[in-house]
């Protein structure tokens, strides 16, 4: 949900497309330009009707449409887009829709490559598996999971210091030095030589990456509507799947480079995707601009890329949207004090208990999924480009399932959908026989339970949408990932050698947290409408006079202010 618009506006509204006005009407309709018709249930190019008229204004109803609550609300001077801010603007869905266009064009492919880059370097590790690399180095399936426990305890420990470099740098200045960092880190592991030398490489590579996501996720919040993050988000994610696909399809290739140089298929997949990823990051200091109105560079054009106009429409439809985004600078660090209160800002922590649970009933078998199709019979270039076709599954059905959120609204049911996916089976995992079913049908199972809709969109956006000021929504996308790396820590302790090769043990574990997961969304759903049925009581207790005297006073901030919803 967001900020509850005074009933004033739509009245005020409604008057300034009035013909015949007195002399009070007309002072208003001078102060509230003609406004857009609401669009809340119909905001996807597939929800419009055929009376959709490109001229029509877009502009849509926000709190700067009262002057007596626009002062409450009024960006901070030092904001770096507050010379494009101007309430009164007006646009059209034609308009809209050619920015969105050109913002998807720019910013979102090109974090989408970024996210890929890093995917590439993380993932590359399972394709190695398939190439000999345990036995390479004597080590076994339990230093396997030492190493990815090693990297989820090292990349949850890099993610508070990256986003908060990220707040103070800038995420255009830290992402593309990040990216390059840790690219050299995977391009060494050329030279790795056994057991110590993995977990020390594992332990940098994480170090470096950890914070990457919630710092794009922040990045992004500055050029996008909260209900277009979501589908957005699944764009990025999307990127990290293309990763994959592209890294199992790289590395039939690569592996077959085993020999060269008398070394191992392996050790060139590293360093070759090591500096594909540098290249990557090199080029994103020219392709990532600091914000909407700060795209003029000596690489991007004098004039930037978008216009003055395309400016004024990217920073109002935002501002909008959501007035907390005017309340910090792109380059503003959170303080300790800052950090204390989105630390302890209690109506996020029912996500961060989802986050750390959600992915282990999928993330243990993708895990072991080389090994597993190894041990079916599978040869080492069959096991790589076996890995595609659930990937391609599994992107289709996040972007479904993130539409379908946004189309709905129901933010906890539909992220439900990928535990019910899952179900079935990890049933069929738990009781069947897989060394002795045909290995097709087995690779078929798991493939469909890898191919899950993954609820990663909806529940970052969820987390943006429900801190409302930028500092929670910094600090809780880096806090939602670390629990979701604690997870992942759980995840690579749930599959043990003692229990191979069928692992029922482990299933029977996910079979459970799976049913944990269904509790944590019921109980989310139940607290957030709980809350919302307080504020709204007290919020509508509230005389006009009182409300504004509320606002004034700034007796709550973010997401703890009476006239704020948040979503479900």
């Amino acid at each position: 949900m967001a900020t509850v618009l005074p009933s004033e506006v739509s009245e005020k509204a409604a008057l300034a497309e009035d013909a015949e006005l007195g002399p009070d009407e007309e002072r208003i309709a001078y102060a509230v330009p003609p406004l857009g018709k609401p669009q809340a249930n119909k905001r996807f190019w597939f929800q419009r009707s055929e009376h959709y008229d490109p001229n029509d204004i877009a502009t849509q109803p926000s709190v700067y449409d009262n002057p007596d609550t626009a002062a409450q609300y009024q960006p901070r001077d030092d904001w770096e887009n507050i010379h494009r801010f101007d309430p009164k603007a007006r646009w059209t869905w034609g308009e809209e829709h050619k920015v969105i266009r050109k913002i998807d064009w720019r910013i979102m492919t090109w974090t989408a490559i970024m996210f890929t880059a890093m995917e590439l370097d993380r993932a590359n590790l399972a394709q190695s598996l398939t190439d000999n690399f345990l036995d390479d180095l004597h080590m076994t399936t339990n230093d396997y999971n030492l190493g990815n426990t090693v990297y989820a305890v090292c990349f949850l420990a890099g993610e508070f210091p990256a986003q908060l470099l990220a707040k103070w740098l800038g995420p255009d200045r830290w992402i593309p030095s990040q990216i390059v960092l840790f690219s050299v880190v995977s391009a060494s592991q050329f030279a790795l030589e056994g057991r110590t030398s993995f977990l020390v490489c594992r332990a940098l590579l994480a170090l470096l990456q950890g914070g990457f996501i919630p710092e794009c996720v922040l990045y992004l919040s500055y050029f996008y509507k909260h209900h277009e993050l979501t589908i957005r988000l699944g764009y990025f994610w999307s990127g990290m799947f293309c990763a994959d696909i592209l890294a199992a399809i790289i590395a039939f290739g690569l592996l077959h480079m085993r020999g060269v140089a008398g070394q191992s298929g392996w050790r060139w997949l590293f360093l070759i995707e090591g500096l594909i990823t540098g290249t990557i990051g090199l080029l994103s200091y020219v392709m990532m601009p600091p914000g909407p109105t700060q795209t003029a560079s000596w690489s991007r054009g004098k004039e930037g890329w978008f216009t003055e106009r395309d400016e004024t429409i990217m920073v109002n439809r935002i501002i909008r949207d959501d007035p907390s985004k005017g309340t910090m600078h792109n380059r503003q660090p959170i303080t300790p004090k800052f950090l204390w209160k989105s630390l302890t800002d209690v109506d996020l922590w029912p996500l961060y208990a989802i986050g750390l649970t959600f992915n282990i009933p999928t993330f243990s078998p993708q895990q072991y999924l080389s090994l597993s199709l190894r041990g079916l019979g599978f040869d080492t270039f069959e096991t790589n480009l076996l890995s595609i076709p659930y990937l391609v599954l599994k992107i289709i059905n996040m972007m479904a399932l993130a539409t379908l959120a946004e189309v709905t609204g129901q933010l906890a049911a539909c992220a439900t959908l990928f535990q019910f996916w899952c179900l079935p089976f990890l049933i069929y995992l738990r009781v069947v026989d897989t060394t002795q079913a045909n290995k097709w049908l087995t690779w078929g199972m798991i493939s469909l339970l890898l191919a899950a809709p993954l609820g990663h969109p909806v529940q970052v956006g969820w987390i943006s949408r429900n801190a409302n000021t930028v500092r929670s929504r910094a600090v809780g996308a880096a806090l939602y990932n670390m629990f979701l790396q604690s997870g992942v820590i759980i995840s690579s302790n749930i599959y043990r050698a003692d229990d191979a090769p069928l692992y029922r043990r482990g299933n029977s574990i996910l079979i459970g947290i799976l049913s944990l997961n269904l509790v944590l969304y019921v109980l989310a759903k139940i607290y957030y409408v709980w809350r919302n049925r307080i504020r709204e009581r007290k919020w509508s207790a509230m005389t006009s006079e009182e409300k504004l005297v509320y606002l004034a006073d700034h007796q709550d901030a973010g997401n703890k202010r009476l006239d704020f919803r948040l979503a479900s």
